[in-house]
């Protein structure tokens, strides 16, 4: 296939996406399923050591729904780069058969291969979760009451540059293309589940972030059509500003306390939310939602850090990441309750006492210490 063969595919593609947009199903109702499946998938690298503890902890918050038959966890092994790299796919068909017999996944770390080295070209299993179950929206909330802090972002997930990332094309030796993707439909939906966020929290403002002033045409149409949904929702302010101001802005004390809820195409989102990150401790302190009609994955923010598992320090990776994703995944299916209980646990542990320190080292407490620390300190 030349580059124009390939340019027709994508487009032929990308407009066929937007009709199964267009025809989608509304959100689930977690309250009237009969049981809801909760897929543990370990990933690679550091991923299925941190991923073991959040497992323990969910299980000992909701045990009682376990016996009743309410909830029922299942692990989800072979989304390791091995693996993927052997079928060369992003998730090889079996995994993704199991994933989708899940309701909402807690999800591990995955390698994405760089070009050249000995994976292959094989897609961030990540970005083909997000496009195989329609995960729309990437939520992380960033809250630090002692700094007047409390950020939400709304990063769309499934368009931008990463959702081509593996389909760039070399034109000749002196030129390469990559594509980006923004439409009317996928920017609707992210930019109405925030202003519902922002209206259900009480919350006055959102902030569109882009670069619309030089990326005219897909940036351009984010930006106007998030102005469009704002309209329906009066009572709250809206304002723009472009991604690098933005980045600096983040560090300001006089002007961060300002922001509230922000809606960002993927690439700038995924840039703004590591930076928000470092507030709260860094990104391995940091969870991550996913959301869709269907299903939702809860992840950790940082990678897999193989170099961790090739010293033997995997044990001492801090699981307070994806410990934090399975808060958010309490919430995000209807236990609130447990879901406080497990944050107020995680302030304790990271921020007020801080008994047990994790330095990724033999200096430091292991995952599964941290893990029964946690547990030690919800009632």
């Amino acid at each position: 296939m030349d580059y124009k063969e390939q340019f027709e595919t994508i487009i032929a593609q990308q407009l066929a996406r937007i009709e199964d947009m267009k025809a989608g199903a509304d959100f689930i109702d977690y309250k009237s399923l009969d049981k809801i499946i909760i897929g543990i998938i370990g990933g690679d690298g550091i991923g299925p050591a941190i991923t073991k503890h959040a497992h323990k902890v969910l299980a000992s918050l909701l045990a009682d729904e376990v016996k009743k038959g309410k909830v029922e966890f299942r692990i989800i092994d072979g989304l390791t780069i091995e693996n993927r790299s052997a079928v060369q796919k992003a998730i090889p068909d079996d995994v993704l058969e199991e994933i989708k017999q899940c309701h909402v996944l807690l999800k591990g770390p995955t390698t994405t291969p760089r070009a050249g080295d000995k994976w292959g070209n094989v897609e961030s299993a990540n970005v083909a979760m997000r496009k195989a179950l329609d995960l729309f929206a990437n939520v992380r909330p960033v809250r630090i009451p002692e700094k007047g802090i409390d950020w939400t972002f709304f990063r769309e997930n499934t368009e931008c540059l990463y959702a081509l990332g593996s389909q760039g094309v070399d034109i000749n030796d002196d030129l390469a293309i990559d594509f980006r993707v923004i439409t009317n439909p996928g920017t609707e939906r992210i930019a109405r589940l925030a202003f519902e966020h922002a209206r259900k929290n009480g919350k006055n403002r959102v902030t569109i972030v882009t670069k619309a002033n030089i990326v005219k045409k897909t940036d351009g149409k984010f930006l106007n059509i998030c102005k469009e949904v704002a309209k329906d929702y009066p009572e709250i302010e809206v304002d723009d500003w472009y991604i690098d101001i933005m980045t600096a802005k983040l560090v300001d004390e006089k002007r961060r306390n300002q922001f509230q809820v922000m809606i960002l195409p993927n690439l700038y989102g995924d840039i703004l939310t590591d930076e928000a990150a470092e507030f709260q401790g860094g990104v391995g302190t940091a969870g991550s939602a996913n959301i869709g009609k269907r299903y939702a994955m809860f992840e950790a923010v940082h990678g897999s850090a193989p170099r961790m598992v090739e010293e033997g320090r995997d044990k001492y990776a801090d699981p307070s990441s994806v410990i934090r994703a399975g808060a958010m995944l309490l919430s995000h299916i209807g236990y609130q309750q447990q879901a406080d209980k497990l944050y107020a646990a995680l302030d304790a542990c990271t921020v007020t006492e801080k008994k047990l320190i994790i330095t990724g080292r033999e200096d430091g407490a292991t995952g599964d210490e941290f893990a029964d620390y946690i547990l030690s300190k919800i009632d």
